[in-house]
């Protein structure tokens, strides 16, 4: 996505400059001068099996070669910094494709696999990577193509075991469809990554035991995060969610989840949005989040423009989030959201000493009615925000 273009996402020249967090910090033996890590044990070389890495050559048959020599041997691949011209590849149980992660929060660099065309599904499949590792990877899709996904599982049902997969390290970006869409996926990682400026979602869940720890979803078109199918269990941590044209964070129906610590900036419609699926949200726990700056996109005044939204959720703890309106960067766009917290239909949950100082335009708390036994909302100080105060 164009920064300096007429989409949602426009941040700081100086944050266009800057390597942020580990995205400019390379592999440490690579940094120290230290042997690379091809003279490990069990890491095979991409390009001494044929992949040119040069931006111009389909590197697509030599990288699978690899991914499957790799596999037979119980071992990985490494990817030498590089451009690495490909089509869709398959990774294998029990392997690693690993990279050197140099890129930065504008593009790909270091290690980067490039998107060939259109004529793929995703760029990195990994329904059968059971126990797999991606680490240190750009993946670049070039906008290409109709819903091509970043990563992709590809299953309609849920496997009799869990993946078990790591992804690490790794930007995933500009993919026509989701960064990574994670179908009947169960027992993974991913962390210390960025999944950005995509046309679908930054990651689009239907699974469960997820752990998403420090990450970037930013500048997506659709939702940073969305869980829209069967969802559980997920530990949401430390992670940055902005910019993105629907929400930021999207859950319907799912149970068991500990959003804790994260960072909620400028989303298109809701910031954090709880709604009932087949089943209610039930047994969440939301604690010192910052969410500011929601609904840029939204109609005014709809329940859209609301910095958090629940909807028939159940044994639901929000405390201890610090919630504030604005506008874009440089004092430019329109000031958002509405709504602070617009609930309904709530049954044992708590919305206590969360500080919406600035909080809204219209209405800090929006109580839509419906509420059940064991509901607690009190002690959450603020005050309307004021043009021009």
């Amino acid at each position: 996505m164009d920064e300096n273009g007429p989409q949602l996402f426009n941040r700081r020249e100086l944050a266009r400059a800057a390597m942020i967090g580990g995205a400019s910090v390379l592999l440490g033996n690579v940094a120290f001068g230290a042997p690379t890590p091809p003279a490990a044990e069990g890491l095979l070389d991409a390009r001494k099996l044929g992949a040119a890495g040069d931006g111009a050559t389909d590197d697509t048959l030599a990288l699978q070669r690899a991914l499957d020599a790799a596999a037979a041997a119980g071992g990985g691949v490494f990817v030498p910094p590089g451009v690495y011209l490909t089509k869709e590849l398959h990774v294998r149980p029990g392997t690693a494709l690993i990279g050197v992660p140099a890129w930065n929060y504008s593009g790909p660099s270091g290690s980067v696999l490039r998107l060939k065309d259109a004529d793929s599904t995703c760029l990195l499949n990994l329904t059968e990577a059971r126990g797999a590792s991606i680490e240190g990877l750009a993946l670049d899709g070039r906008d290409l193509g109709t819903k091509i996904h970043g990563i992709f599982t590809n299953r309609t049902r849920f496997a009799d075991h869990e993946d078990g997969f790591r992804i690490d390290r790794c930007q995933v970006a500009r993919f026509s469809g989701d960064g990574a869409n994670l179908s009947c996926a169960w027992c993974f990682s991913v962390r210390h990554s960025m999944l950005a400026y995509n046309k679908g979602d930054g990651l689009n869940l239907r699974g469960w035991d997820g752990f998403l720890l420090d990450n970037w979803f930013s500048g997506n078109e659709r939702a940073g995060f969305a869980a829209r199918l069967e969802n559980a269990s997920v530990t949401f941590t430390a992670n940055r969610v902005e910019w993105n044209g629907e929400e930021n964070m999207l859950v319907t129906g799912g149970d068991g989840y500990q959003i804790t610590g994260n960072f909620f900036d400028r989303a298109g419609t809701f910031g954090i949005a709880l709604r009932r699926g087949k089943s209610p949200c039930t047994q969440f726990t939301l604690t010192g989040n910052y969410i500011k700056r929601s609904g840029k996109l939204a109609r005014e005044g709809s329940h859209e423009s609301s910095q958090l939204f629940m909807d028939g959720c159940q044994g639901v703890t929000c405390v201890g989030n610090s919630i504030w309106s604005g506008r874009d960067d440089g004092d430019t766009g329109t000031y958002t959201p509405s709504y602070g917290i617009v609930y309904k239909g709530l049954r044992n949950c708590v919305i206590r000493d969360n500080v919406l100082h600035d909080g809204a335009l219209k209405e800090l708390l929006l109580d839509l009615g419906g509420q059940q036994d064991g509901v607690i909302v009190s002690d959450n100080p603020g005050r309307l925000f004021a043009i021009g105060r």
